[in-house]
């Protein structure tokens, strides 16, 4: 009984290691997805910039001038950079989730296993019932 003890206290460490991964897994898709946001945002001001208005860079304390070209590259390289980097985290997202569920599966036989063996005690087997007429 001991060893099963030990074993469900095993699994339910793992399962929360498991919930603090997709945890953070989580907050890590939020973040990329205000990122994602804002510069869709950027995108927007772009088209709705007219002809010859200019576009300024802050570059530590300084504002410099950047071609609308170049600005408009950097945002869609890092517009794809982040849309590939949420796959990713919703990937290992749904992969943790499978983990987890897994887990849980584990944990539920093992608590079977323990109220089995709880259940049969000294003298008596696992599974029977003692019929008293």
């Amino acid at each position: 009984m001991a060893e099963i003890q030990a074993k469900l206290q095993a699994l339910s460490e793992e399962y929360q290691k498991l919930q603090d991964e997709l945890q953070t897994a989580v907050q890590s898709r939020q973040k990329l997805e205000a990122q994602r946001q804002e510069n869709l945002g950027v995108q927007k001001e772009f088209n709705r910039m007219k002809e010859g208005e200019s576009i300024y860079k802050l570059v530590g304390p300084v504002l410099l001038k950047q071609e609308k070209v170049e600005a408009e590259s950097t945002v869609n390289g890092r517009l794809e950079f982040i849309n590939k980097e949420i796959e990713r985290t919703d990937k290992q997202i749904k992969e943790v989730q499978e983990k987890i569920e897994k887990k849980k599966g584990d944990i539920i036989q093992a608590q079977a296993g323990l109220q089995a063996a709880a259940g049969a005690g000294p003298g008596g087997a696992p599974g029977q019932v003692a019929a008293n007429a």
